[in-house]
């Protein structure tokens, strides 16, 4: 798979996911919840991100998520709260999260918040799914 593609959902009897959104949208590969997100991610987008973020966060255990934010545009402090609630909520339930980060101003965001060292983001999807 390349940056770009789109894997298909791989749906499991009993688990639904969020209807997919111009911002965001949920899918699994093997046991790994991925939500990709796109676009601008802040309060204007926060209806339309949020479920998925809800969702993951929710999701059955062994809990692992990967937030893919490849596609993203652009991220303010709005939508940096929203991703360390769902890091929160991930961790309390004993899951683990990983964020994939190629767009450079977010990497630069996340080194000037101090969030890369929370997030510890790598620069693909692929590497993010990897053990």
């Amino acid at each position: 798979m390349h940056h770009g593609e789109r894997p298909e959902p791989d749906r499991r009897l009993g688990e639904e996911s969020p209807p997919e959104t111009p911002y965001a949208r949920s899918y699994r590969i093997r046991d790994v919840l991925v939500v990709e997100l796109r676009g601008e991610i802040d309060l204007g987008s926060a209806l339309h991100v949020d479920p998925h973020l809800e969702a993951a966060a929710q999701g059955p255990r062994p809990l692992l998520v990967v937030l893919d934010l490849g596609p993203v545009d652009f991220i303010d402090c709005f939508g940096l709260s929203l991703l360390l609630r769902t890091r929160r909520r991930v961790v309390e339930r004993g899951g683990d999260l990983r964020m994939a980060v190629a767009h450079v101003p977010t990497r630069k965001l996340l080194a000037m918040t101090g969030l890369d060292g929370v997030f510890c983001p790598v620069w693909t999807l692929e590497e993010a799914l990897a053990p």
